[in-house]
């Protein structure tokens, strides 16, 4: 008997998944039947974790991350969901739902999903005939990865979606072209692009900005080669840190909220700013105080409703970055070298190469971040990925992490603290081969450290760099000055690195600078899931952000 658990299981495989996160009881004939076809269901230990190994794993594949719950689940799960959607990840879940003859009959555990994922997705919908799985899970797909990608959902009538286990005639598999990021490339009008360039090739301190939207087109060299051809600085998202080498004289580093100060001072000095791939929201723009509010701006974006959203456009590209990208490039002849605005863009990175310098050598104890940061920069290989959790994790890593060698890349938590650990295991089981680290802090770390034992138990090989302050950094300023409520902010000590080795995991913990190099070296080169321990100075809080008219605090 062929049914609809075969046949998810088939399309799935089809698709070129791999892995499957979840927690039971979801799909069990599904579940047997993925395994079979060769896609991996891994059990989470939270659904909320689950959904984030599924962007994780998304984010670091380009393709669609699969995550399931049982019905009472799914709010869980949903949970899990936000980050993907901010992000733009092409996420799928599934779950259980409630029946047509239980529906409104306060059937145990039965609640309506359906509005919980209606904000949290790009599309939520329900399954409750075994013949309509076929055409509503491409559907599924094609909205997920067509686009801006994003998460969808699907709801399988019964508490285990039992719906699946009717038989079903033999039916098509979803397109592979719409399993993975992007689904369709689409170029901008020939007249738009020479508009454009019109602009481009008249401003006389021009900067590139670009975003997330880069790694979902795949434009990363695409956009490497548009910047060095014609000679731009190019300032981005954490998300988009990688797309130059930090040591490359036209890379400003990461502008806005968390930032460089080099970033922010070009930002703010450019006379036109094109915005490629970002959708130039408060963290990358500081507020939208920089770029400043008026400059000649150009957009390009795969969504029409981000054109001009936050900064009056000259002129706006919809369509594939990567595509426009090369179009631009074509389309810019006799483009002008600006010496003098190269040469003070090197002159504003070597002024925070200096002002940065202190700290990132520094031998204090406890360790400052920075010292941390620039440690792991050097000691990250070629071709890892670098997955970084929310708040002062990313904070530090946009100022003081260096991606300076060939094929490394960064994910970072759209806004949820505690999304970095579980995501860096699901990037690990999408690109395996690869090293992948992950850098959060004790307190986004505590959300998860669970899945410490989903690490162990599947052999997923992450080394994540716990920097333990035993507290929220960013909540000290909230209660600063009354010592009676730091309980509100500084946490009871807690040695993790005995907590992992409780799991099963490898771990140490570091106390002196000079022995993060040395563990950090080994770590890489365990066969093992490996948690390293950072001492670090609660003290140390990060700097606002630059911005012109407050140049002194921002956040």
């Amino acid at each position: 008997m062929y049914s609809g658990d075969r046949y998810l299981a088939d399309a799935l495989a089809a698709c070129g998944a791999t892995h499957f996160f979840h927690v039971p009881l979801l799909l069990p004939g599904a579940v047997k039947a993925m395994q079979a076809a060769g896609v991996l269901p891994v059990v989470a230990h939270g659904e909320k974790a689950a959904a984030y190994m599924a962007d994780g794993y998304a984010r670091a594949s380009g393709r669609i991350g699969l995550c399931g719950a049982q019905q009472i689940g799914a709010a869980n799960l949903a949970a899990g969901l936000l980050d993907a959607l901010m992000a733009r990840s092409p996420v799928l879940a599934l779950t259980g739902g409630s029946t047509a003859a239980t529906r409104d009959r306060n059937q145990y555990q039965e609640v309506d999903q359906q509005p919980i994922f209606a904000g949290l997705t790009k599309m939520t919908s329900r399954i409750d005939l075994v013949s309509r799985l076929s055409d509503m899970l491409g559907q599924a797909m094609r909205v997920a990865t067509g686009g801006a990608p994003g998460p969808v959902h699907l709801e399988l009538a019964g508490f285990t979606g039992a719906v699946l286990n009717n038989p079903m005639d033999p039916a098509p598999l979803p397109d592979p072209a719409f399993a993975s990021c992007p689904a369709v490339r689409h170029a901008a009008p020939a007249a738009d692009i020479r508009r454009a360039a019109d602009l481009l090739r008249h401003a006389m301190r021009p900067v590139v900005i670009a975003g997330s939207g880069i790694r979902a087109s795949g434009a990363q060299e695409a956009l490497a080669a548009f910047v060095r051809r014609h000679r731009l600085p190019l300032a981005t998202s954490l998300d988009a840190k990688a797309v130059l080498r930090e040591s490359d004289p036209l890379s400003l580093g990461v502008c806005g909220i968390y930032s460089r100060e080099a970033a922010n001072r070009a930002v703010s000095e450019a006379d036109l700013v094109l915005f490629v791939g970002t959708m130039a929201g408060s963290m990358t723009t500081t507020g939208w105080k920089v770029p400043q509010p008026g400059v000649a701006a150009i957009q390009i974006d795969v969504d029409a409703r981000e054109l001009g959203r936050n900064y009056p456009l000259q002129a706006a590209l919809c369509g594939d970055p990567k595509t426009i990208l090369e179009q631009f490039s074509a389309a810019l002849t006799d483009m002008p070298v600006r010496r003098d605005w190269l040469r003070h863009v090197e002159e504003l990175r070597a002024d925070w190469t200096q002002a940065a310098a202190p700290a990132e050598m520094s031998d204090a104890q406890p360790i400052r971040p920075e010292r941390l940061c620039r440690t792991l920069s050097e000691e990250l290989p070629e071709g890892a990925l670098l997955v970084v959790d929310t708040g002062h994790a990313a904070a530090w890593a946009a100022r003081h992490i260096y991606l300076d060698r060939r094929g490394q890349g960064l994910l970072r938590a759209a806004g949820s603290l505690g999304w970095s650990y579980p995501a860096s295991l699901g990037a690990k089981c999408a690109q395996p081969d690869r090293p992948v680290l992950c850098f959060t802090g004790d307190g986004g770390f505590l959300y998860h450290m669970s899945e410490m034992e989903t690490a162990r138990r599947y052999g997923i090989n992450t080394v994540t760099i716990v920097s333990n302050n035993n507290g929220l950094s960013q909540e000290k300023p909230v209660w600063a000055g009354n010592a009676d409520h730091d309980h509100h902010w500084r946490f009871s000590p807690v040695d993790y690195a005995a907590a992992a080795r409780a799991f099963g995991c490898k771990s140490c913990r570091i106390e002196r600078p000079g022995e993060l190099g040395p563990a950090l070296r080994s770590a890489i080169k365990e066969d093992a899931p490996v948690i390293v321990e950072v001492m670090t100075d609660i003290l140390a809080l990060h700097p606002p952000a630059w911005t012109p008219s407050d140049p002194a605090r921002f956040y």
